[in-house]
């Protein structure tokens, strides 16, 4: 079930270089890739396209790579319904080699243009709802929803997924992580922090889904793992600074930074040396094997690796041949 995948980070790059990268990781042997699904970047100097008109692009110009968010928040600047709709054409697309991986957000993203940002307690209730209208959806029948959020009348998808399309849910603290299990099909995480937070974090998942009544072992587990390899890992290292150093600080995720000026003014207290700790920054590909290998050891299933350049077609030459195939 081990599945090894690639970061693809509209944050930080194009369209266009976005696609290059999704060839290439699907010709280095990368088995899934995760695409933010932003409408602002961490940093002003970033970037932040419509993930969803790149995902059908995607799907057109790969034949075997897995395609998903990571993560979709389908709560407030997106109907639920449309995230539906927009998930079964991707589905279409591609033949079924779709998930979707959803979370409660970021001021980041939703406040700019809808002028709201509920407390966390509702926008969890707020996506438990959420995705139960989407699953309805893709069931292909009129649905008449009325819930506490969300309405709709004799709505029907007639563009159907072509496989069923697992739903990650995102837990980014051991508190949240047994909703996820008792709501999702998958679990979807960050690294960055010591094990014992990710065991814990695993820990919680399996309760709540077992609490549901679901076979823990086929569930994936998925964690974004950020990276650095190569020659050029002081470039890398300002990269990370540069564009991501506001996602760091868990200020971002709880209160309302809602522009990259303010982001990046949040992150504006991470150093190098955090940024160092706190990922794999190596030319040594046997540092990298032993970051990713004690990940699969806790009990992660899929790891998708993070990378912000330089030079990021070779990289995934690279790490594809001198990294990935010692974890399999």
């Amino acid at each position: 079930m081990l599945k090894l995948g690639f970061k693809i980070a509209p944050e930080q790059y194009t369209p266009s270089e976005m696609l290059r990268q999704v060839i290439a990781a699907e010709n280095n042997g990368f088995d899934s890739i995760d695409v933010s699904d932003h409408f602002h970047p961490w940093s002003e100097q970033g970037q932040s396209c419509f993930t969803w008109t790149w995902l059908g692009a995607a799907a057109a110009s790969t034949k075997k790579i897995e395609l998903g968010t990571g993560l979709t928040c389908p709560i407030l600047r997106y109907n639920p319904a449309i995230i539906a709709q927009a998930t079964a054409t991707v589905s279409s697309l591609a033949g079924g080699r779709t998930y979707l991986a959803v979370g409660t957000g970021e001021a980041l993203n939703e406040y700019p243009v809808t002028c709201e940002w509920p407390e966390f307690d509702e926008r969890q209730h707020m996506l438990e709802e959420a995705v139960k209208l989407i699953r309805e959806l893709w069931t292909g029948e009129k649905v008449n929803f009325e819930g506490d959020y969300y309405c709709t009348r004799a709505a029907k998808l007639y563009t159907l997924p072509a496989e069923d399309i697992p739903i990650y849910f995102s837990s980014m603290v051991p508190e949240s992580a047994q909703f996820a299990g008792y709501n999702g099909d998958g679990l979807i995480t960050v690294g960055g922090s010591g094990m014992k937070k990710y065991k814990q974090i695993l820990s919680k998942f399996e309760n709540g889904a077992r609490r549901a009544g679901k076979d823990i072992e086929s569930m994936p587990k998925a964690v974004e793992l950020t990276v650095a390899y190569g020659d050029k890992l002081e470039e890398s290292v300002e990269n990370l600074h540069k564009y991501w150093a506001g996602s760091m600080v868990p200020a971002l995720f709880l209160n309302r930074i809602y522009t990259p000026v303010m982001s990046a003014e949040n992150g504006a207290v991470i150093g190098d040396d955090f940024i160092r700790q706190n990922a794999c920054i190596s030319s040594d590909p046997e540092d990298h094997i032993s970051y990713a290998r004690q990940f699969i050891d806790a009990g992660y299933t899929h790891l998708y690796f993070h990378y912000a350049g330089p030079d990021e077609l070779e990289f995934i030459k690279n790490y594809g041949k001198d990294v990935l195939p010692h974890l399999r």
